[in-house]
């Protein structure tokens, strides 16, 4: 095995049962890999320092824990646990589907094919259709114990049409006593039946058994828009960016906490994308071709130096692919949004963020949620400002001076200034 993966020592596990897959850290889950999987792959005939074992072959190992584990306490598929902790590389291409059954994978890469094709998705949309899919896949999996989604719906299937309903609902079964927050669920739903049609609009399927699921279900609770999403208080900003070693975690937080960046926008950033040569009354801005509300730009206000700093360390790198974020695994783009949460929750255990903030488990979107209230302050200490303006010019309220009197670049630069006194207490050092 290869020295850099392999364990120099490893607590008394003698097989799979003697491993608590939930209860380990990630560095843990590396040392039980080798001391547990890799054994059983080499009894199989297969090599671990080279093959990457299948979901199908995992689970009929007893090694589902081990999946679950990445999944529900990691935020990782088993392809990027390979990839990024085990650091281990294979010849295999394509995404790392929570399935082994050529069949279905032909059919899940048909869908979306068909859409980034025919409705011409953005590869951003159509990364989040396929995470959602594989969500339904392994839950299908793992319920059915079986990896041919295909076969029970197909037109020429033995299989009963209650079953395929029976099996499909019984993935969310599983889904919905996993997974927290309704949006989500539907979400999920909402791809997952649209998949089934396509099957059932290009004859591979005769049923579509998630058609009509979601009135079996109370969905109606658990929304996760930003205005629903908590909010990171400055100290905990100041704390995430204060623990972050190296320019690479700073900019990570800068780039969801002082840019108001989604977590797959972060993934994404590219050289390109950033406009710093700007004259002296404008701001540098990031640019957004695509994005979730159409294209766009952001200000940035704050951490440009941390910016210039990064891309200062990828000036003598010439494989560099212009990735701010770039995957360990160069020749495939950047890191996944999934890797950024990874990331965010790792910064936020070691800054000793509270395990909850309003009930909920710290998350990259809580960032974003921070810019929300930090720009909803600033609008309200400019209105404030103005008070004394409008008692003196007789107007109604600072709204109407704001509206009327004060021209957009002013009210603009107005905004600006208080915006970067707001993320200046977060991110600057204090005297405490």
């Amino acid at each position: 095995m290869s020295d850099a993966t392999t364990p120099t020592t490893t607590p008394d596990w003698d097989g799979v049962d003697d491993v608590s897959w939930t209860l380990l850290d990630r560095e843990e889950l590396v040392d039980a890999y080798w001391a547990v999987v890799a054994p059983a792959m080499e009894a199989d005939g297969l090599d671990p320092d080279q093959e990457k074992p299948t979901h199908s072959w995992l689970r009929d190992h007893d090694f589902r824990p081990l999946l679950y584990a990445l999944r529900e306490y990691h935020d990782m598929t088993f392809g990027e646990f390979w990839h990024e902790a085990l650091e281990l590389d294979t010849e295999e291409a394509g995404y790392d589907w929570a399935t082994a059954h050529d069949r279905t994978i032909e059919a899940l890469e048909s869908f979306l094919d068909s859409r980034r094709e025919r409705k011409g998705l953005a590869d951003s949309s159509i990364d989040t259709l396929r995470y959602r899919l594989n969500r339904y896949v392994a839950a299908y999996c793992d319920e059915n114990d079986t990896d041919d989604l295909v076969t029970p719906v197909a037109r020429d299937s033995d299989v009963p049409a209650y079953k395929a309903v029976d099996a499909c609902w019984a993935a969310f079964d599983h889904l919905h006593d996993d997974l927290d927050g309704g949006q989500t669920k539907r979400r999920i739903h909402l791809v997952v039946s649209n998949w089934y049609a396509h099957l059932v609009r290009r004859k591979w399927a005769a049923v579509n058994p998630a058609d009509g699921l979601n009135e079996e279900f109370d969905w109606s609770n658990g929304h996760e828009d930003d205005a629903d999403t908590p909010c990171l208080a400055t100290e905990h900003v100041r704390a995430l960016y204060q623990t972050a070693d190296g320019p690479e975690d700073r900019l990570l937080v800068l780039a969801l906490c002082a840019w108001g960046l989604r977590p797959n926008e972060v993934a994404r950033l590219h050289t390109r994308q950033f406009v710093l040569d700007v004259s002296d009354d404008e701001v540098p801005y990031i640019a957004f071709e695509e994005r979730k509300n159409g294209p766009g730009q952001v200000s940035l206000l704050y951490g440009r130096e941390v910016l210039e700093e990064r891309l200062a360390g990828f000036a003598d790198h010439d494989d560099w692919n212009g990735y701010l974020f770039p995957s360990p695994h160069a020749s495939i783009g950047p890191i996944s949004r999934w890797t950024v949460w990874n990331r965010f929750t790792q910064l936020a255990d070691r800054a000793g963020l509270p395990d909850e903030i309003d009930g909920v488990s710290p998350a990259p979107k809580m960032g974003r949620r921070y810019w929300y209230d930090a720009y909803a302050a600033s609008l309200n200490v400019v209105l404030g400002s103005l008070d004394e303006i409008a008692a003196e010019q007789g107007s109604a309220s600072a709204d109407v001076v704001l509206q009327n009197y004060l021209s957009d670049s002013r009210a603009r630069k107005l905004r600006r200034e208080y915006m970067r006194e707001q993320l200046a207490a977060a991110f600057e050092p204090t005297d405490e």
